[in-house]
């Protein structure tokens, strides 16, 4: 089953990218969903949110 929330070392490992990147892109949604009035979680973010902006792409692990 895929988790519902995803860490930094999940977008680490799924974007290949650095830590630091990887918290960029996790604080980005994580502002866009507060503006929305959704509860973040600093350091992790809704997997569904992060595949939608991803260009709609559905990751399967």
């Amino acid at each position: 089953m895929a988790k519902q929330i995803l860490n930094v070392k999940d977008v680490m490992q799924l974007l290949e990218v650095s830590e630091s990147k990887s918290y960029d892109i996790i604080r980005t949604l994580n502002r866009e969903l507060a503006s929305k009035g959704y509860l973040t979680i600093p350091g992790k973010v809704s997997r569904a949110y992060f595949e939608e902006k991803l260009y709609g792409m559905h990751i399967t692990e």
